[in-house]
């Protein structure tokens, strides 16, 4: 029993470590990034956001965070998860292929003004890669939360914050958190 709770110390001391190393590492590009995202929205464009199985569901978590409120109650703001229509994903994964299937959300639904932001803790996703591809053919800046060593989407993004951890869960950790900050910056500025 004792070694259980040791061993739960040692996970959220590891957490604190990582976020702590965000914090003195990509301050500034989460406030960057930030701003992109605020002046999409002035500008009436939309955030789609993507990724993978846990990151799925971060993508959707902000989608929620933005439509709905954060902390606020607010006017609803632009915001879709490309992970949420299983009758997309299913048919264009069945009928062409599983890497096209945010490819073609943002082909058919990225207009001037909107950003793409992607999740990867990886950062080798290939259906991630060709999301970043068809954005960039659009004109429509990207963001990239990424993990591990960032991976190819590193190179291909116009923006990358990538978490110092190797897991999966202190990476998504530290995903969930920039969201929550973003959330808070679009809040505060959006709604002063």
């Amino acid at each position: 029993m004792q070694d259980q709770v040791l061993q739960i110390k040692s996970w959220f001391k590891e957490s604190a470590r990582i976020k702590t190393l965000l914090a003195e590492t990509f301050s500034e590009s989460v406030n960057e990034t930030a701003t992109l995202l605020i002046k999409a929205l002035q500008k009436e464009g939309k955030i789609l956001i993507c990724g993978n199985g846990g990151s799925a569901a971060d993508a959707q978590h902000f989608a929620a965070e933005l439509v709905g409120r954060f902390k606020r109650d607010r006017s609803p703001l632009a915001a879709l998860a490309l992970t949420t229509d299983t009758s997309i994903l299913t048919a264009v994964g069945n009928d062409f292929e599983y890497d096209k299937v945010y490819q073609q959300q943002v082909e058919a639904l990225a207009k001037k003004n909107d950003i793409l932001v992607v999740l990867s803790t990886s950062g080798n996703s290939k259906n991630i890669v060709r999301a970043i591809s068809a954005a960039k053919a659009r004109g429509i800046k990207t963001i990239a939360l990424l993990g591990r060593d960032g991976g190819q989407i590193l190179g291909l993004s116009d923006y990358s914050i990538v978490v110092p951890a190797q897991g999966s869960d202190r990476i998504q950790e530290g995903h969930i958190t920039i969201i929550h900050i973003w959330c808070d910056l679009i809040e505060n500025a959006m709604f002063p």
